[in-house]
């Protein structure tokens, strides 16, 4: 607890996806207080193509209870 996932299209280096979740790491520890041994960051990388019907419609269209920070755009649209 917290474990935090992180959806984005491939084409990061493998240091700039360990950069982005140490990063995420320490905010969450700073935000939220905990120790930073209970934090976990994971990054799964999803084709462009997939994105709208793997991404957009489960997590964000049908989570919106969820959602605390909305995207600015909708590829339904």
């Amino acid at each position: 607890m917290p474990h935090v996932i992180v959806k984005m299209y491939p084409g990061r280096s493998e240091e700039q996806k360990r950069r982005l979740a140490d990063e995420i790491a320490k905010d969450v520890v700073a935000i939220t207080q905990c120790a930073e041994s209970v934090v976990s960051v994971a990054i799964e990388e999803v084709d462009p193509a997939e994105w709208a019907e793997a991404v957009y419609r489960p997590d964000i269209l049908d989570k919106k209870n969820t959602l605390y920070k909305e995207p600015g755009y909708n590829p339904f649209e």
